[in-house]
């Protein structure tokens, strides 16, 4: 993806960083719950709903205190076996503490409460979602927010048994994690749905979800499934639907334990900060990442749909049947979820290219992970920040490659019997990391556990420096690797313990003990010798000059698209540290300009961007466009006439080539960009597959006409993929005046919050637009802030890392010290640390990119 296209996807992954609630302080230990009877009665006209709930307690020990969660809600009144107590709240740990007269005995306490709360505009705990026809009241616990619903044990291992009601407005739905076992008539029009007990589970994942929601149905293994949308959008459910479908029979067979529940239901919800949410039978999603239209949708769209139904669908077993025992272990949720996503998206549409996306997000991961600031996998999470700021790309994305290293060392067959072991072993319960690798290393008798402890309580990236092969194998040198230090030094931050797999090859553990990659198989190292089989390995890689030119020279007909965007990474990570030049950079990437795959295309192109937007001056800007037009251009045209048989891969390829165009401004794709944005902003049929990216091209330029047709299609389309895009294409309007429109609308309250904030970070991250963006986030913070909910604040932050100057870093460092963001101060020292990066790459390797477009670039 390039530009707009690749924006965008960074911003719906940040969407999924966005999971996870606000607050987590520990209960005392005396108290347990082991069932809730719980019923609650929402008043969505007016933002408010009551309830009781009867909490089955085991006690330790006698006490006259229990200690529960709550925040916002009002206790009406509260027994414990009939003694009624008196209640006090501690605001700051979001906790009630009940206190009896008497002691109440070891053993069982029914524990009585009624309680009010509000229907909250904050996208978490039991929260209103709108649309124009009509309000809903739903959930979204995860990580800390149960206790904005219900006085609770909200915590993962309190796990407890459900019993829920809800009694609605008579024309209204419910939805919950069971299925319904009552639907009674209740007083004032209204009507009582009782679900059936859940399993043992977490508080974060009971969710009920209140409106006129329509279904589409069917079922795989004699569990009945819906996907369930508003009414206007139900058309819209059918490739979600036949998705779960695939997913729930291959997990079935995959895990070897049937998916639990009585059923599972799927729910697009108008309001949601997260990408998706995995409550036990009762997922819900943002609009975008569950409704596609089956036979329109591009294969984008629905690969994205197909992606996040298959994670949130894995947490069924992994995270919500085993649970982490506490949030320093989220990895082992979201984690394994990430790598599965692809595993299983891959097993149903292997000719959607998932390998090779998976690939790409590695790099992302990798060079996320060689900042200075980083995190280990499993980190302390105490304080509400702490939780907030541990759903990142390291419990993501990090934690899913190690779990796919791991898995391509051991093999499929072994690690998936491993991984039934772990879950086998831990039902309903909840498990640590290390009952998930001494599972693994017990079925494969392999020291799995040594190498996962490497990387999940060691933070950072390891390089491994190869030299020259010698008859007993390849010498080997490990160092922690930072993309800011020309000075990596092979002693420092040394210390995992690696499997390396080689082309060709085998697999070996490579560790400070084992500074020779010894040769497998026929005893001898491969002739072309790739240490990373696959791009599955958790490193990144220093080959010696010999070793790169072999390399390069076989590319295209030796590696995989995987090795290929993988070796593409790591040249170019090498090269912002200081380790290559970016014109050898540039060298490789015009040598691959006709690969056959357009995600080794993207690599290339999207790094080119990089190299223009962060280290190119306005004059080398302009060179660079030049080669890009005149090495590229000859490379789209002869792709020829778009065809409507041509392949997703061909698709894709033309797509990449158009986007790089439009940006190095190329007249004829400039030309074809504003003819496609006018047939469609005029009625007239467009079938070509870069409409979007015309209109983004086009938009460049655009005036308050052409502005105005894209915000009304933001806010008028049916469909919400198409709506998103929209609102999205408005930031690339880079006139001064609408720009600052774009962000005057963005606070204006006419977005959803969910998404104002990404208006606000792609003008704050695009070259022509990010310092007047800054100047007015400055200016009109308090509306800027009143934006925020769980994270989206946090991600605003995080688009300052764009800057690339010293006073831009001052001035940002700054700001945010006396204007401080919720659970945002890592992601401000990580934006620094890109300042910083951008800055130490530009002072180096800008005279060399202006002595290699003084030899390369066109005559203008």
């Amino acid at each position: 993806m390039t530009s707009f296209r690749k924006l965008s996807y960074l911003l719906t992954v940040a969407v999924w960083f966005g999971v996870g609630g606000a607050w987590g302080q520990r209960l005392p230990a005396n108290a347990r719950p082991e069932h809730y009877a719980l019923a609650i009665a929402p008043d969505i006209a007016n933002a408010t709903f009551s309830g009781t709930e009867t909490i089955d307690v085991t006690l330790a020990a006698a006490a006259k205190t229990i200690t529960l969660n709550a925040l916002d809600l009002k206790i009406q009144s509260a027994t414990g076996n009939g003694q009624a107590a008196t209640v006090s709240f501690d605001e700051t740990k979001e906790q009630a503490t009940f206190t009896f007269a008497q002691a109440l005995p070891a053993g069982h306490v029914a524990l009585a409460i009624a309680f009010t709360g509000i229907l909250n505009d904050k996208l978490r705990g039991f929260y209103l979602s709108k649309t124009k026809a009509r309000n809903y009241a739903v959930t979204q616990f995860e990580s800390t927010d149960a206790r904005r619903a219900f006085p609770c044990f909200d915590e993962p291992a309190l796990k407890a048994t459900f019993d829920v009601s809800l009694t609605v407005d008579m024309q209204d739905t419910v939805i919950s994690n069971t299925n319904i076992l009552t639907d009674k008539p209740a007083a004032g029009d209204k009507h009582t749905v009782t679900f059936a007990t859940t399993p043992k589970m977490s508080t974060y994942l009971v969710a009920f979800l209140v409106g006129d929601f329509k279904c589409t149905k069917g079922q795989a293994d004699d569990v009945p499934i819906r996907v369930c949308s508003t009414p206007d959008k139900v058309q819209l459910t059918p490739f979600a639907l036949s998705a779960a479908e695939h997913f729930l029979s291959y997990y079935d067979s995959y895990f070897g334990i049937k998916y639990p529940m009585p059923k599972l239901d799927l729910i697009a919800i108008p309001d949601f900060e997260a990408g998706a949410m995995e409550n036990f039978g009762a997922i819900t999603y943002r609009e975008t990442e569950l409704l596609a239209d089956d036979k329109d949708a591009s294969i984008g769209a629905k690969k994205r749909v197909a992606t996040v139904v298959a994670h949130e669908m894995a947490h069924q077993w992994f995270g919500d049947m085993v649970t982490m025992q506490w949030w320093d272990n989220l990895w082992l949720n979201e984690g394994f979820a990430t790598w599965m996503e692809s595993k299983a998206a891959n097993e149903w549409h292997p000719d959607w290219g998932f390998p090779q996306d998976d690939a790409d997000a590695l790099n992302e991961t990798l060079n996320d992970d060689s900042s200075r600031t980083t995190r280990t996998i499993r980190a302390s999470a105490e304080t509400p920040a702490q939780i907030a700021e541990m759903f990142d790309g390291i419990a993501y994305g990090k934690a899913g490659a190690v779990i796919g290293m791991i898995e391509n060392w051991l093999g499929p067959q072994v690690f998936q019997q491993g991984v039934h072991s772990y879950l086998a072993a831990h039902l309903y319960a909840n498990a640590t990391a290390e009952d998930f690798w001494n599972a693994q290393t017990a079925t494969s008798k392999q020291p799995v556990d040594k190498v996962m402890s490497s990387f999940v309580d060691k933070p950072g990236v390891p390089l491994l420096t190869f030299a020259e092969a010698k008859p007993a194998g390849v010498p080997v040198a490990q160092q922690r690797f930072f993309l800011d230090a020309p000075d990596n030094k092979p002693k420092e931050g040394a210390g995992w313990t690696i499997p390396v797999c080689v082309k060709n090859g085998g697999c070996s553990l490579v560790s400070g003990e084992t500074p020779v990659l010894k040769a497998s198989g026929a005893g001898t190292v491969p002739p072309l010798f790739y240490a990373n089989a696959a791009e599955k390995g958790y490193y990144r890689v220093a080959y010696t000059p010999e070793q790169v030119k072999a390399i390069t020279a076989a590319a295209e007909t030796s590696l995989t698209v995987p090795e290929r965007v993988g070796y593409l990474g790591d040249r170019w990570a090498l090269t912002r540290a200081g380790q290559g030049s970016v014109g050898d950079y540039l060298d490789l990437a015009l040598a691959l300009k006709q690969d056959a795959n357009a995600e080794v295309l993207d690599t290339t192109l999207n790094t080119i961007g990089q190299i223009r937007n962060r280290i190119a001056t306005d004059e080398d800007r302009a060179k660079l466009n030049a080669v890009v037009r005149a090495q590229f251009g000859p490379v789209y045209a002869a792709l020829g006439k778009e065809d409507d048989q041509e392949s997703y891969d061909k698709q894709q390829i033309r797509s990449e080539l158009y986007g790089a165009l439009g940006e190095a401004n190329d007249p004829a794709v400039l030309a074809h960009a504003k003819q496609i944005a006018d047939d469609l902003f005029n009625g007239r049929k467009v079938t070509d597959s870069n409409m979007m990216e015309s209109v983004a091209i086009a938009a460049e330029t655009g005036d308050d006409a052409f502005y105005n047709r894209v915000q009304l299609v933001s806010q008028k389309a049916d469909d919400p993929d198409l709506q998103e895009e929209s609102l999205k294409l408005l930031t690339q309007f880079h006139s001064p005046v609408l720009a600052i429109r774009t962000l005057e609308y963005a606070v204006s309250g006419q977005v959803r919050n969910q998404d104002s904030w990404i208006l606000l970070a792609i003008e704050l991250s695009e070259r022509d637009t990010r310092d007047l963006a800054w100047s007015w986030v400055q200016q009109h913070w308090d509306k800027v802030k009143a934006q925020f909910t769980t994270a989206s604040g946090a991600n605003v932050v995080s688009a300052t890392g764009s800057f690339c100057t010293v006073a831009r870093r001052n001035e940002v460092a700054s700001f945010f010290a006396t204007h401080k963001v919720e659970a945002a101060e890592r992601t401000l020292a990580k934006a620094l640390d890109s300042i910083d990066a951008c800055i130490k790459l530009r002072d180096t390797q800008e005279p060399k990119l202006h002595a290699w477009l003084a030899e390369h670039a066109p005559a203008q």
